[in-house]
This record gives C-alpha cells, sequence and structure tokens, in this order.
C-alpha cells in the first residue's frame, strides 16, 4: 500500500506478519509503485525459507561451531537438549513462538514437582536450574537459527525462568574442616582441599597434569576447557605443601593407581555425609572459593579473572558479599 506524506510516497506492506514501510524516495506515483514492488520481490517470504527441525539445526550448529567447542561443552549441551528433543519433536524452528517455550517450562515444571515430591526440596532445586540451562541452551540454539535466517525472533526472548532457590554455597572454616576431614582417602581429600583452595572446575583438576604446575613459580596453568582460554592460578602456601606431598610419577595431578581420576562423586559423597554436609555438590567449592575471596576484601574483577568468568555478569553474582567487606575496612577505622 502506497500513502502520500508529505512531497514523496511511502510504503507499507506485511509479509508473514512482519511490516515494512519506508519512503519511495519519489512524489511520482508510478515510481513509487516499481519502488513498492521490487522491495516486496527482495523481501525473503516464508516458502523460501529452508525448512528445519530443532535436531536438524543442533546437526547444523555442530558442524559450523565444533571447533570452538570444546569436546564437554559440547555433550553439555547435548544433553541439556534431551529434553527439549522429546518435547519438541519435528517441529519445524520456524513454527516455535513464545507459546510454546512457555508451555515447554510449564511441562518441565510440572514433571520436576512430581518427582520432587518424594525426593525433596532439594532435588527440586538441581532440576529447576536444569531446566533453566535447557532453556539457555534451547536460547543459544535459536540464536544461530537466527543468524542462518531461518527465523527472524528468538522464541525464548523475554521468556522468565523457573525460579530457583538460593544456589551459592558457602562453608564456615568449620564445616570446612569437616568435609576435608570427612574423606576416607588421600586422593579424595587432596583433590577436595584442591578445589577449595583454588576455584576449578571439578573438570579442569581431573584433567590437570603436572606440566601445569610450577611450583618453582607457585602457579599453576589452568588450560582452557569449558571456556578454551588459559589462565593462571597462584598457588598459596598451604596448597603448595599439599601438592609436594603428592606423588609425581603419573601424569596427571589426580590419579588412580596409575591412571586419570576419572570421577570422584561417591567418595565425595561419603566425606559430605561425614561432615553432615548432605546435599552439597561438587560445584558449591568453586562458590565456597568465590565466596571467600570476596569476602576476604578481593576486588570482584580479580575473583572473576582466578574463577575463568568470560563476562563481569557471571561475577556480579558474589557482589552482595562485599558490603561485609566494606562494614569490616570501616570498623577497623573507626572501631
Amino acid at each position: 500500500m502506497l500513502i502520500k506524506e508529505g512531497e514523496n510516497y511511502c510504503y507499507s506492506f506485511e509479509v508473514n506478519g512482519i511490516h515494512y514501510s519506508g519512503s519511495c524516495g519519489t512524489a511520482d506515483e508510478n515510481t513509487a509503485i516499481l519502488v513498492e514492488q521490487l522491495i516486496k520481490s527482495a523481501t525473503p517470504a516464508k516458502s523460501s525459507q529452508k525448512l528445519i527441525n530443532l535436531k536438524e539445526l543442533w546437526e547444523e550448529y555442530l558442524s559450523s561451531s565444533s571447533a570452538l567447542l570444546s569436546t564437554a561443552t559440547v555433550e553439555r549441551k547435548k544433553n541439556a537438549l534431551k529434553h527439549v528433543f522429546k518435547f519438541f519433536k519435528d517441529i519445524q524452528v520456524s513454527e516455535i513462538d513464545s507459546v510454546m517455550i512457555e508451555k515447554y517450562l510449564s511441562f518441565r515444571k510440572k514433571e520436576i514437582l512430581e518427582r520432587s515430591s518424594n525426593t525433596g526440596k532439594r532435588e527440586q532445586e538441581i532440576s529447576f536450574r536444569t531446566a533453566n540451562i535447557e532453556l539457555a541452551v534451547l536460547s543459544n540454539l535459536l540464536n544461530f537459527a537466527v543468524r542462518r535466517g531461518y527465523i527472524e525472533k528468538n522464541a525464548t526472548s523475554g521468556i522468565k525462568k523457573l525460579n530457583e532457590l538460593s544456589r551459592l554455597k558457602t562453608l564456615s572454616d568449620s564445616d570446612i574442616e569437616k568435609l576435608i576431614n570427612g574423606a576416607t582417602n588421600k586422593l579424595t581429600r587432596d583433590l577436595i582441599t584442591f578445589l577449595i583452595y583454588t576455584g576449578c572446575r571439578k573438570g579442569e583438576a581431573l584433567n590437570l597434569k603436572w606440566d601445569d604446575v610450577d611450583l618453582k613459580n607457585d602457579v599453576i596453568a589452568i588450560k582452557g576447557t569449558k571456556t578454551k582460554y588459559d589462565r593462571y592460578i597462584p598457588v598459596s602456601r598451604a596448597l603448595k605443601r599439599i601438592l609436594e606431598e603428592i606423588n609425581r610419577e603419573y601424569v596427571y595431578v589426580f590419579s588412580y593407581r596409575g591412571k586419570k581420576l576419572s570421577n570422584f562423586r561417591e567418595s565425595f559423597k561419603t566425606a559430605c555425609k561425614r561432615a553432615g554436609l548432605n546435599g552439597l555438590r561438587v560445584h558449591d567449592l568453586r562458590h565456597v572459593f568465590a565466596s571467600k575471596m570476596v569476602m576476604s576484601g578481593t576486588s570482584l574483577y580479580i575473583t572473576g579473572e582466578l574463577l575463568g568468568h568470560r563476562t563481569p555478569q557471571m561475577t556480579m553474582r558474589y557482589a552482595h558479599l562485599a558490603p561485609y567487606t566494606l562494614k569490616k575496612a570501616v570498623d577497623e577505622v573507626w572501631g
């Protein structure tokens, strides 16, 4: 449709529910008609877009992004999409809208609540967080679809996550001591201590090689795993004493019978139970490290660097702990 605004004509039309408008740049009606026709012909129609479902989109995403992602990251995303694929099945990406996304979250919430009625509140917290991770991975996948021109807009935009319970765990010095002493063997004890003293991710600790440990200069090189970026962590005197006592005859720092320790979930669970800290996760030790750093006066920036955070927003979750440090500083000066 042509509209006369001022001296020139303007075009106004819709394609697939998307409104297009602008100036034709001419006062001549016949010329304006031609301009509008040219713009319409250059506007992509829905029928010209490739039909693709989420599983097919995932395969395309992998083929174009796998070189930039670690194997662990690909596996995490793949696991997060299991429920998504099951729910959306063969629905085309172009047909997924915000209503469907909300229905998915409602479905997952109902599923989680029914299961947690038997397993307890802790299981509910973990599952809600898992569902939110699924939403984040789906959002990432739909952003890829936007870049590829399969859809105009990411349907997850503006969708609220499930309300998680507080998940930033911290431990008192007494709890830390109980947890370490709760380990039934030296390997588990050393690994728990290492995670608390460094803030490393579990995968980073299990993949740590002696070649990456420089006790002469008191520094550990954490090779890029999740973020593919290396970072360096200073070795404290307490951590150095522990590392010096570990046998260095094997390639990996944390080895069991000469082989890299693949997991220590059960031994960690046992340590938690003996310490009276049931429900504590291995990843919570990373939060313990961060909380201790911030509350001791370390800036959020430095804390984020030590944790290997890619954005400041990731570290801001610990900002609420900073006021304690500020008050302590004032009390030390003014009493």
